[in-house]
């Protein structure tokens, strides 16, 4: 029997010695047995910020990029969502489908795309910061032709959790607390091996 949650990173110490909690979640959680306990901790203090920047450090980068990619469909504009040409809503989508495709094909090309693409739509949105996740998932962050430079442990975490809390908080801010709990509950789908998608519309 698979365990649950089994792709997370249950070692709560390496997982917060990069998630750099606020001071309340992180008091909190100190002494939680592992990962899972600490979110679930997080969870019933309505934390859920907290909540999700662990996941954002305990999944493994290509699930927690795809995870940052759903999160973001969901709080997209029709133009996006429908994949209809729409100025800058166009953009982000597709700045989110190059990080998409960094996910299905892992190499320095699509990671380079993703990442090229970021910078042409700016970084006010949460589609680029799902590209930049890729981006850093990488080894290096040089050009290919130049010496590898490689990207600091937590940039990879650091990108997710944030194109997480921009998601959760595009439009209506109100519906901010219900997006991040259908968030970690894709999050959750995706530990346990799902696609981590979440339904359209369900505000």
């Amino acid at each position: 029997m698979v365990a649950p949650l089994a792709k997370l990173n249950r070692d709560l110490s390496a997982v917060l010695a990069l998630a750099a909690l606020e001071p309340a979640p992180a008091a909190l959680v100190h002494d939680a047995e592992d990962t899972v306990a600490a979110i679930v901790l997080l969870e019933e203090a309505e934390e859920l910020i907290g909540a999700t920047r662990l996941f954002a450090f305990a999944l493994p980068r290509r699930e927690a990029v795809w995870w940052a990619a759903m999160c973001a469909i969901h709080t997209a504009t029709s133009g996006q969502s429908a994949g209809r040409p729409g100025g800058q809503a166009d953009g982000e989508r597709l700045v989110r489908e190059a990080a998409e495709n960094w996910v299905r094909q892992q190499d320095d090309k699509t990671r380079h795309t993703a990442m090229e693409l970021a910078r042409g739509v700016g970084f006010a949105c949460p589609e680029s910061w799902v590209a930049m996740a890729a981006f850093w998932s990488g080894d290096s962050m040089a050009p290919p032709e130049q010496p590898k430079v490689p990207p600091g442990p937590q940039l990879t975490g650091t990108a997710v959790a944030g194109a997480v809390a921009l998601s959760a908080a595009r439009g209506d801010a109100k519906l901010m607390a219900a997006r991040l709990t259908r968030f970690l509950a894709s999050a959750r789908d995706i530990a346990d091996g799902g696609a981590g998608r979440i339904q359209a519309g369900s505000e």
